[in-house]
């Protein structure tokens, strides 16, 4: 299982995001979060979000094996662009604010 995963945005820019550990609780802070599935080193981006308490994140259940990452940013501003710009390198999946 990968701890960090790069993910491009439609800029061209690449964010790192950190796997969050499933018995661990995420620290309450702002930042982007991605629930994303990997198989044979290929990852697949279901869900994008923003949170204002990524620690309110609730675990996924489909599917299965799909893992939370997130991406710690504490200014808004910024969230908010990278949060737009994954959005848009990622049409097919389900955009949320959290």
């Amino acid at each position: 299982m990968n701890d960090f995963i790069d993910l491009t945005g439609a800029s061209g820019a690449t964010y790192r995001f950190r796997r969050r550990a499933v018995a661990g609780d995420h620290l309450p802070i702002a930042g982007n979060f991605a629930l994303v599935t990997i198989e044979d080193g290929k990852v697949t981006v279901s869900t994008l979000g923003k949170s204002n308490d990524l620690s309110r994140l609730m675990a996924p259940t489909e599917p299965p094996e799909a893992q939370v990452y997130t991406r710690l940013n504490v200014a808004r501003a910024i969230r908010t662009a990278e949060h737009d710009d994954l959005a848009a390198a990622y049409p097919s999946a389900q955009v949320i604010e959290h």
